[in-house]
């Protein structure tokens, strides 16, 4: 009979680590820098980070590697506070009315988009990702997840973000032009060129559709306001591949699980930082319009 030998695996190599899978129970519970990034206070960049620094504590008790699991009943603390861990995570869609503000707290006592969220909400760490300005609407994405959250607002990955503009009168062509081509503005800042389509609503105002591939503060504003034009209404009613369609304003609702897959999808395709002279965006915009 022929002689049968066991295949062995190759031992690893001076120095390489060799990985352990986790075990059933042990891939249920996230890793150490993923629980704080979910609870929405940093990305796991910056988890790892603080992790390494010696910030992170489990129970009392320093912990320095990121991969450490957590337990339900765990205690973390991060620079001497208390974390509150997200129990699930939670992405939801608001259609944010004018006056009100895209922050978690507002010292000014404002409305602000958390108040708007159902009382079954109340109770988690959510948080808008990007911004809409005081006196725009439209669509806002809220969640506890801050790697996707972190991913969708990074300066090297502009989702593209739809706006229907209501302005007084009529706009000229060479308005739309120079729009499309990529304007200039006052303070110097070369913009991208900006798909822009004009209907007129009648009653001497105009609709324009525009997306946005930038994060400039205000950019829509600065623009009409550089060609003369007054803006009536400002909506945002798409978010890469989410779509507002006919939630009404104030009101929120979750993502469907076809749209969580295609906002995943979208934030794990980068796009390549875009060279725009005399603009380096960074994570400090606040991408607001």
């Amino acid at each position: 009979m022929p002689k049968i030998t066991s295949r062995k695996k190759p031992k690893p190599a001076f120095g390489q680590s060799v990985q352990k899978q986790p075990t059933a129970n042990e891939s249920k519970n996230p890793r150490l820098n993923k629980a704080i990034a979910q609870s929405g206070l940093c990305s796991r960049r910056k988890a790892d980070e603080l992790i390494f620094q010696g910030k992170v504590k489990v129970n009392g008790q320093i912990v320095l590697d990121p991969s450490r699991r957590i337990e339900k009943n765990d205690c973390l603390e991060v620079s001497g506070k208390k974390l509150v861990l997200a129990q699930q995570p939670v992405y939801l869609m608001l259609h944010k009315p004018i006056q009100t503000v895209s922050t978690a707290h507002d010292p000014e006592g404002r409305t602000t988009v958390l108040d708007l969220l159902p009382e079954s909400y109340r109770s988690m760490r959510l948080f808008p990702v990007g911004r809409l300005d005081y006196f725009s609407e439209g669509l806002l994405l809220i969640t506890n997840d801050g790697d996707l959250a972190n991913a969708l607002i990074h300066p090297s990955f502009h989702l593209p973000k739809t706006y229907h503009v209501t302005v007084r009168g009529f706009v000229p062509k060479e308005s739309l032009s120079r729009m499309q081509n990529g304007m200039r503005l006052e303070d110097g800042t070369q913009l991208l060129p900006v798909p822009v389509h004009a209907k007129s609503l009648g009653h001497n105002t105009t609709l324009l559709s525009m997306t946005l591939h930038q994060g400039i503060n205000r950019q829509i504003r600065k623009m009409c306001e550089q060609e003369n034009l007054t803006i009536l209404k400002l909506v945002r009613v798409a978010f890469g591949p989410l779509g507002l369609g006919d939630l009404a304003q104030g009101k929120v609702r979750e993502l469907t699980p076809s749209e969580l897959s295609a906002l995943r999808k979208a934030s794990a395709h980068k796009q390549k930082r875009q060279s725009v002279p005399n603009h380096r965006p960074a994570l400090s915009d606040v991408r607001e319009n």
